[in-house]
């Protein structure tokens, strides 16, 4: 397999490096806005570099888009007519219509489309889900969500990212419904960004929340609350709480969690994660290896786009919804 990278920010120098480790694969290439940069990044990387993303997608055989949330949905569509079997960072777009379209691409082409939500990849994410689908954890009465980063993102950053829910609270959502089976059907959410945070100014002029709770109400009734935060002086912080009536159950309750205990005795915390990358570095990998099985057409594919748009429509409702002050019904948005 030769394989294609679009886009050489963190992630996707991270994904060239990774891809050109796995078994299968003959060769990285990668492109970029700027050829200097692709030269550079190929050189540092040891692939090979395309002058632009037209001359990439006709010399490899499957695609991995990390481009800016903006360009995807073109550059997924640019691979699909190529024939390429693609890979896409989440998510597709930030519009349910433009993510249709891209959809609309690849199925148009006949390529298969694999979506990056690297939690279903990660060993607790799946005991969760294999917990929760083998009735170990019994009825579930409820759930709780936390993600964290360790410092806000640069101000450039924000602007075209679509937000914290769509950006970053994405990956809960998918989470919640790959682990509990269920879909999403109201959602009620509030955003802030505190004063004296890091950034904060930069929060408001992109528009931007810094902090965010979103309460869920899924299918079956189960009941969600997610939390978000763009700053942990800790470190980067994932965790999933699940309460049943057999069991209760939690996914990132490690060595590396980022919390300080205030019961007397407990012990010192270590040092939280420096970033999804070093958290999530096995997930990612397991996550490429599966796109490669996909594109070669070994294995079914794990992360099919519809799972990419349900999760985005559950952002777009939050944001709804904290524009309208009231909760918002799945229905209203899909």
């Amino acid at each position: 397999m030769q394989i294609g990278v679009i886009g050489l920010g963190r992630i996707g120098r991270y994904f060239a490096g990774v891809l050109a480790s796995l078994a299968g694969v003959t060769s990285v290439v990668v492109a970029s806005r700027s050829p200097e940069k692709a030269e550079a990044a190929a050189a540092e990387l040891g692939v090979d570099a395309a002058p632009d993303v037209e001359s990439l997608v006709s010399s490899v055989d499957a695609v991995v888009v990390a481009s800016s949330t903006p360009a995807h949905a073109e550059h997924i569509a640019t691979a699909a007519a190529a024939g390429c079997a693609v890979f896409t960072e989440k998510p597709i777009a930030t519009d349910l219509a433009v993510t249709d379209e891209a959809i609309a691409a690849a199925a148009t082409a006949g390529v298969p489309l694999q979506v990056g939500f690297q939690r279903r990849f990660d060993p607790g994410y799946r005991a969760a889900h294999d917990a929760v689908r083998a009735g170990e954890v019994g009825i579930v009465y409820s759930v709780r969500t936390a993600s964290h980063d360790p410092a806000p993102p640069p101000e450039e950053f924000l602007a075209p990212s679509g937000g914290l829910f769509k950006d970053f609270m994405i990956h809960d959502f998918d989470a919640v419904r790959y682990v509990l089976g269920v879909e999403i059907e109201e959602v009620q959410a509030w955003t802030a960004v505190p004063d004296g945070m890091p950034r904060a100014d930069a929060f408001r002029r992109a528009g931007d929340a810094a902090t965010a709770v979103a309460l869920l109400r899924c299918s079956d009734g189960t009941l969600v609350a997610a939390t978000a935060s763009r700053h942990d002086p800790r470190g980067y912080d994932v965790r999933m709480e699940i309460f049943g009536d057999r069991d209760s159950v939690m996914v990132g309750w490690d060595d590396r969690l980022a919390l300080r205990s205030l019961e007397e005795g407990s012990p010192a915390p270590a040092p939280g994660w420096t970033d999804f990358v070093a958290r999530f570095d096995a997930a990612y990998r397991a996550e490429l290896a599966a796109f490669v099985g996909v594109a070669r057409g070994d294995r079914p594919n794990p992360c099919p786009p519809a799972e990419g748009r349900a999760a985005l429509a559950v952002a777009v409702a939050c944001d709804r919804s904290q524009a309208d002050g009231r909760p918002i019904r799945l229905a209203e948005v899909a």
